[in-house]
């Protein structure tokens, strides 16, 4: 069932009515000359213009890339929150399959649409996304990040993305084991391409045993020929029942923490680059149920929003490097947070990243 605009009417009840709505504005986007249909979300631009990246992936349906962009979004304005940015959250969602679908009239016409919001939103790179194309978005529009070195940016967000994820992981090594390394411990990664691949270096680099999996074999490959030490397993099912699995790294898509897979897990730490690794409300409990401590997602994988906002301001790799340092930190106050108040750190971090845009719509 739709409303008279057309969209759907259990999408208007998230946005108006549901506890996970709030969303300031949704933009619907469409250009049918290029074929472009997308979304644009602002879930909050109290603590500034929000900023969030373009996904272009091949939904299911219409549905389920407004539920994707209303979900990212939210996430984005937790993140620049607890990254410490003066930026609220946004996402945007291009509907298809890029590798059918995406051209530059079709970027073009995306980056006309950016800009018609006047700053309210800053994009940048995210699943399907690149640094080429933000390059050709920002021909028609200033309010976009990730660019290239060429052309005024600062290039791929997604090493930095790595960086703030490994020290989140030392982090969780620190509050379980004492020792904030993970030499000697064997950790899962799912999903190997864009941060994941990234990650992996970060890893060996501090004695880590790895084992890997990826949808997409030459990503597999690629790390194998480098690494022969590393493991290959099959697919995600098998590598979170891996025995003697230490941590869990998913850094694929979203929902990687669910139903299915909380019980199934054998490892004691969950810290990834994914978004939204929660399938729904209640597996955060579920986890610490278990024993595992969840390290939340939109903390440990902020570094790659951290650059994208410092290039706002005149991109300097040493001052975002030193400021996605801080997630280490970050993420030990949030487990500190999380036995004061007996909560799970995903809800210890939600009071901190609330109480912080509180207090700037009351300025």
């Amino acid at each position: 069932m739709t409303d008279v605009t057309g969209a759907p009417v259990d999408v208007l009840n998230t946005l108006f009515r549901s506890e996970q709505g709030g969303h300031e504005q949704v933009v619907l986007c469409q250009d049918r000359a290029s074929g472009l249909k997308a979304v644009i979300a602002i879930h909050s631009t109290a603590l500034g213009p929000a900023l969030g990246g373009t996904r272009f992936y091949p939904y299911a349906s219409d549905e389920e890339a407004v539920a994707d962009a209303l979900n990212l979004s939210r996430g984005m304005s937790y993140k620049n929150a607890m990254a410490g940015l003066d930026h609220g959250g946004g996402k945007a969602v291009i509907i298809g399959d890029p590798e059918q679908i995406k051209s530059e009239e079709l970027l073009l016409a995306y980056g006309r649409f950016v800009d018609s919001l006047g700053g309210r939103y800053v994009t940048a790179c995210d699943v399907g996304t690149y640094v080429a194309d933000m390059d050709v978005v920002a021909r028609e529009s200033r309010w976009v990040t990730g660019r290239s070195p060429e052309n005024g940016g600062a290039g791929d967000s997604s090493v930095l993305t790595a960086y703030g994820v490994f020290q989140g992981m030392r982090a969780s090594a620190q509050h379980l084991w004492g020792d904030p390394t993970l030499r000697g411990r064997r950790v899962g990664v799912a999903g190997v391409g864009k941060v994941g691949h990234h990650l992996v270096e970060h890893l060996l680099s501090d004695g880590a045993e790895v084992v890997i999996t990826d949808v997409r074999k030459e990503s597999v490959r690629r790390i194998l020929d480098k690494h022969p030490s590393v493991t290959a397993v099959a697919d995600t099912d098998t590598l979170i029942r891996t025995e003697g699995l230490d941590v869990y790294a998913p850094c694929a898509l979203g929902g990687a923490l669910n139903d299915g897979s909380v019980p199934a897990l054998t490892a004691k730490i969950v810290c990834g680059a994914a978004n939204n690794q929660l399938a729904h409300p209640g597996v955060e409990k579920d986890l610490a149920d278990r024993g595992i401590l969840y390290a939340p997602d939109y903390v440990v994988n902020a570094g790659g929003v951290i650059q994208v906002a410092d290039e706002l301001h005149g991109f300097d790799f040493d001052r975002c490097k030193a400021k996605a340092s801080k997630i280490f930190d970050t993420t030990l106050a949030i487990f500190a947070r999380a036995k004061e108040d007996g909560i799970p750190p995903a809800a210890a971090a939600d009071r901190i990243a609330e109480q912080r845009m509180a207090d700037a719509r009351r300025r």
